[in-house]
């Protein structure tokens, strides 16, 4: 062990990140592999988005903006909001970051101190628990279940509200099940917020993936929850541009003002020239969108009957694109699953035990493939599961 291993500081936690090397590990060395494990849209980033990058290189925006954005840009996320979640936000009250990662840990640097808790829907997107854990906080896992198509149950909330707590992370759609929560539990989370005065992180970097007939309901649109809610979204996923980092949040005048000096100390400004590409996809056309969309709704009409023909159940997905299945019927456990079928068949998905799941019955499949190989891949997967139900 080296003396820097051993100098850690205890903000430092070990997270588990060595069953997802080793599963890219073993598809590198692999020919024909089906990947449905990454949150990584197989579209590219539309062409008029990518053109307006272009254009502004061209037009030399090589240097620093202001550390919360470029005012256009931030109008125009603000002006996004209330059009599509009517949500009432003014430009100056956005910050842009380097992807909706870089929200979360900036959030978290603000509002936790040493031995908050912090309640986070599961499963969960870990990022959550390492954020919170490099400010000293505790991560509380709140559990969704499979019987609700896993959204989220308000009483699981209250239930686990303590003097200690800080905040609640409200993801919806959610990564890793897709779930939707509805708007009725909405409304109670908000009223549980504000009998409890606790805060709301409303990550809704899923939004616009939504499925008939669900629906979204931001949660900083309800009487009193504006001025306890940080909204946080982005365009990785909406428009294909994970790897732009392009993320920010949105959160009252004050509270922004407060978090502009440490936000320009995490990485000064986002990008400039991804800056001027996330406004081209605001104001641009919306075809490419809506034509991606509708392909991830094709894809998952497809794909849950098949998982049903296979012997799997699963949550039904409301949005994202997702499907958290129990492969336990295998006779598998999740993890063994995973790396036996990468290794039999090329196909590559991850355990929910990735996701903070304490349970070993699940898998997330991510439809990020053209609909011919999630056929090709789906085959393999209902063949690898009934050898094993054979051999169980």
């Amino acid at each position: 062990m080296s003396l820097l291993t051993q100098r850690l500081a205890p903000r430092i936690v070990e997270e588990d990140g060595s069953f997802r090397s080793r599963m890219l590990g073993i598809a590198g060395g692999m020919k024909d592999v089906i990947a449905l494990g990454r949150g990584d849209p197989d579209f590219h980033t539309p062409h008029h988005i990518v053109a307006a990058a272009k254009a502004a290189l061209d037009a030399n925006a090589h240097h620093y903006t202001g550390p919360t954005g470029l005012p256009e840009l931030r109008q125009a996320i603000a002006d996004d909001l209330k059009a599509s979640c009517g949500l009432d936000y003014s430009a100056g009250e956005i910050v842009v970051t380097a992807g909706v990662q870089e929200s979360i840990m900036l959030t978290m640097l603000a509002l936790v101190a040493p031995g908050d808790e912090v309640l986070i829907t599961s499963p969960r997107f870990t990022t959550y628990d390492t954020a919170v854990h490099l400010c000293g906080g505790i991560p509380v896992p709140v559990p969704t279940f499979e019987a609700n198509d896993f959204a989220l149950d308000p009483a699981e909330i209250e239930a686990r509200i303590t003097p200690r707590t800080r905040m609640f992370v409200l993801v919806s759609p959610n990564n890793p099940t897709g779930a939707v929560t509805p708007p009725a539990a909405i409304r109670a989370i908000a009223e549980i917020a504000l009998r409890h005065d606790i805060v709301i992180i409303a990550d809704e970097i899923y939004a616009r993936m939504l499925y008939a007939p669900n629906e979204h309901l931001s949660i900083a649109t309800l009487p009193g929850m504006k001025e306890r809610t940080i909204t946080l979204n982005g365009f990785s996923k909406t428009y294909a541009m994970t790897g732009w980092r392009v993320g920010y949040l949105a959160a009252p005048l004050d509270f922004v003002e407060k978090v502009t000096e440490p936000r320009h100390t995490l990485s000064i400004n986002t990008c400039t020239v991804s800056q001027h590409a996330a406004l081209a996809a605001l104001t641009g056309p919306q075809d490419a969108l809506h034509a991606m969309l509708d392909e991830y709704a094709q894809r998952r009409a497809w794909l849950m009957p098949a998982l049903t023909d296979a012997g799997f159940t699963y949550g039904h997905p409301g949005g994202a694109f997702y499907v958290y299945t129990n492969v336990s019927s295998s006779g598998l456990a999740a993890p063994e699953f995973c790396e036996r079928l990468l290794k039999e068949t090329g196909v590559m998905v991850f355990p929910g035990t990735m996701f903070g799941d304490t349970s070993t019955d699940y898998i997330r499949i991510s439809y990020l493939q053209p609909l011919e190989r999630i056929k090709v891949a789906m085959a393999r997967i209902a063949a690898f599961a009934q050898s094993a139900r054979a051999t169980a």
